[in-house]
Protein backbone atom coordinates (compact mmCIF):
# COMPACT_ATOMS: atom_id res chain seq x y z
CA UNK A 1 0.00 0.00 0.00
CA UNK A 2 2.84 2.46 0.66
CA UNK A 3 4.20 1.63 -2.97
CA UNK A 4 1.18 1.98 -4.67
CA UNK A 5 0.28 5.31 -2.36
CA UNK A 6 3.58 6.26 -3.69
CA UNK A 7 2.96 5.66 -7.28
CA UNK A 8 -0.44 7.79 -7.23
CA UNK A 9 1.71 10.61 -5.65
CA UNK A 10 4.11 10.73 -8.12
CA UNK A 11 1.54 9.98 -11.11
CA UNK A 12 -0.01 13.20 -9.51
CA UNK A 13 3.21 14.92 -9.63
CA UNK A 14 4.05 14.18 -12.93
CA UNK A 15 0.75 15.60 -14.63
CA UNK A 16 1.48 18.53 -12.85
CA UNK A 17 4.84 18.94 -14.13
CA UNK A 18 4.36 17.49 -17.37
CA UNK A 19 0.68 17.74 -19.11
CA UNK A 20 -1.06 20.12 -20.24
CA UNK A 21 -4.04 18.62 -22.27
CA UNK A 22 -6.83 17.73 -20.60
CA UNK A 23 -7.20 14.09 -18.90
CA UNK A 24 -11.26 12.83 -19.24
CA UNK A 25 -12.54 16.66 -19.19
CA UNK A 26 -10.45 17.36 -16.15
CA UNK A 27 -7.97 19.98 -16.02
CA UNK A 28 -4.35 18.08 -15.18
CA UNK A 29 -4.11 21.04 -12.63
CA UNK A 30 -7.10 19.42 -10.81
CA UNK A 31 -6.03 15.78 -11.25
CA UNK A 32 -2.48 16.41 -9.88
CA UNK A 33 -3.69 18.20 -6.80
CA UNK A 34 -6.12 15.33 -5.74
CA UNK A 35 -3.65 12.55 -6.73
CA UNK A 36 -0.80 13.89 -4.73
CA UNK A 37 -2.94 13.91 -1.43
CA UNK A 38 -4.69 10.86 -2.48
CA UNK A 39 -1.30 8.99 -2.70
CA UNK A 40 0.03 10.56 0.46
CA UNK A 41 -2.69 9.14 2.18
CA UNK A 42 -2.40 5.52 0.85
CA UNK A 43 1.12 5.78 1.82
CA UNK A 44 0.16 6.87 5.91
CA UNK A 45 -2.19 4.43 5.89
CA UNK A 46 0.45 1.61 4.85
CA UNK A 47 3.01 2.88 7.29
CA UNK A 48 0.56 2.77 9.83
CA UNK A 49 -1.04 -0.99 8.87
CA UNK A 50 2.69 -2.07 8.44
CA UNK A 51 3.56 -0.67 12.02
CA UNK A 52 0.15 -2.47 13.44
CA UNK A 53 1.03 -6.03 11.91
CA UNK A 54 4.70 -6.05 13.57
CA UNK A 55 3.68 -4.96 16.80
CA UNK A 56 0.53 -7.74 16.20
CA UNK A 57 2.91 -10.70 14.76
CA UNK A 58 5.90 -12.83 16.20
CA UNK A 59 8.52 -13.79 13.90
CA UNK A 60 8.33 -12.58 10.85
CA UNK A 61 9.05 -14.20 7.48
CA UNK A 62 12.87 -15.33 6.46
CA UNK A 63 14.88 -15.94 3.33
CA UNK A 64 16.07 -13.34 0.86
CA UNK A 65 14.37 -12.58 -2.22
CA UNK A 66 16.09 -15.85 -4.20
CA UNK A 67 15.19 -18.58 -1.45
CA UNK A 68 11.43 -17.17 -0.91
CA UNK A 69 11.60 -17.14 -4.95
CA UNK A 70 12.03 -20.87 -4.70
CA UNK A 71 10.20 -21.88 -2.14
CA UNK A 72 6.94 -20.74 -4.02
CA UNK A 73 6.61 -24.48 -5.65
CA UNK A 74 7.35 -26.04 -2.38
CA UNK A 75 4.38 -23.88 -0.85
CA UNK A 76 1.80 -24.70 -3.34
CA UNK A 77 2.52 -28.17 -3.39
CA UNK A 78 2.45 -28.54 0.47
CA UNK A 79 -0.60 -26.38 0.58
CA UNK A 80 -2.23 -28.57 -1.83
CA UNK A 81 -1.01 -31.37 0.00
CA UNK A 82 -2.72 -30.42 3.44
CA UNK A 83 0.40 -30.59 5.12
CA UNK A 84 0.66 -26.66 5.14
CA UNK A 85 -2.80 -25.21 6.48
CA UNK A 86 -0.99 -21.11 7.44
CA UNK A 87 -2.34 -20.34 3.98
CA UNK A 88 -5.80 -19.71 3.70
CA UNK A 89 -7.70 -20.55 0.73
CA UNK A 90 -8.93 -16.70 0.52
CA UNK A 91 -5.86 -15.57 -0.12
CA UNK A 92 -4.64 -18.21 -2.95
CA UNK A 93 -8.01 -17.46 -4.26
CA UNK A 94 -7.04 -13.34 -4.11
CA UNK A 95 -4.07 -14.60 -6.14
CA UNK A 96 -5.65 -16.07 -8.92
CA UNK A 97 -8.15 -13.38 -8.80
CA UNK A 98 -5.23 -10.79 -9.08
CA UNK A 99 -3.55 -13.12 -11.83
CA UNK A 100 -6.32 -12.70 -14.09
CA UNK A 101 -7.34 -9.14 -13.50
CA UNK A 102 -3.55 -8.66 -14.72
CA UNK A 103 -4.12 -10.80 -18.10
CA UNK A 104 -7.80 -9.48 -18.46
CA UNK A 105 -8.50 -7.27 -21.26
CA UNK A 106 -11.37 -5.58 -18.97
CA UNK A 107 -9.96 -2.96 -16.60
CA UNK A 108 -11.14 -1.09 -13.90
CA UNK A 109 -9.16 1.98 -15.34
CA UNK A 110 -8.32 2.09 -18.85
CA UNK A 111 -5.07 2.37 -20.08
CA UNK A 112 -6.21 5.36 -22.78
CA UNK A 113 -5.90 7.56 -19.53
CA UNK A 114 -1.94 8.51 -19.53
CA UNK A 115 -0.49 7.67 -16.19
CA UNK A 116 -3.35 6.84 -14.11
CA UNK A 117 -4.55 4.00 -16.51
CA UNK A 118 -1.38 1.68 -15.55
CA UNK A 119 -1.58 2.70 -11.65
CA UNK A 120 -4.56 0.06 -11.26
CA UNK A 121 -2.01 -2.78 -12.75
CA UNK A 122 1.10 -1.50 -11.28
CA UNK A 123 -0.94 -1.85 -7.89
CA UNK A 124 -1.75 -5.47 -8.68
CA UNK A 125 1.57 -6.34 -10.11
CA UNK A 126 3.24 -4.64 -6.54
CA UNK A 127 0.35 -6.48 -3.88
CA UNK A 128 0.69 -9.90 -5.86
CA UNK A 129 4.59 -9.49 -5.91
CA UNK A 130 4.92 -8.25 -2.24
CA UNK A 131 2.00 -10.91 -1.06
CA UNK A 132 3.41 -14.10 -2.56
CA UNK A 133 7.16 -13.00 -1.07
CA UNK A 134 5.64 -12.39 2.33
CA UNK A 135 3.85 -15.94 2.14
CA UNK A 136 6.94 -17.49 0.77
CA UNK A 137 8.94 -16.21 3.62
CA UNK A 138 6.55 -17.61 6.19
CA UNK A 139 6.61 -20.77 4.20
CA UNK A 140 10.42 -20.78 4.72
CA UNK A 141 9.91 -19.86 8.59
CA UNK A 142 7.18 -22.53 8.64
CA UNK A 143 10.15 -25.08 7.29
CA UNK A 144 12.63 -24.31 9.86
CA UNK A 145 10.39 -24.53 12.97
CA UNK A 146 9.26 -28.28 11.20
CA UNK A 147 12.81 -28.64 11.33
CA UNK A 148 12.92 -29.88 7.81
CA UNK A 149 16.85 -29.44 6.86
CA UNK A 150 16.34 -31.03 3.29
CA UNK A 151 14.68 -28.07 2.49
CA UNK A 152 14.85 -24.20 2.35
CA UNK A 153 16.84 -22.68 5.34
CA UNK A 154 18.69 -25.04 7.53
CA UNK A 155 17.56 -24.94 11.64
CA UNK A 156 20.30 -24.41 13.93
Amino acid sequence: MVVFGSLISLSGLLILLLRTASLGGLSPAVVGWVMIPLGLVFAVLGVLRNRRKRAQQGPGPVGNPIQRAKALPRLFKAWRGGRYPELPRSRVALWAVALVYLVSPIDLVPELLPVIGVTDDAGVVVWLLSSLSLASGSYLRWEKDHRDPGRGIESP
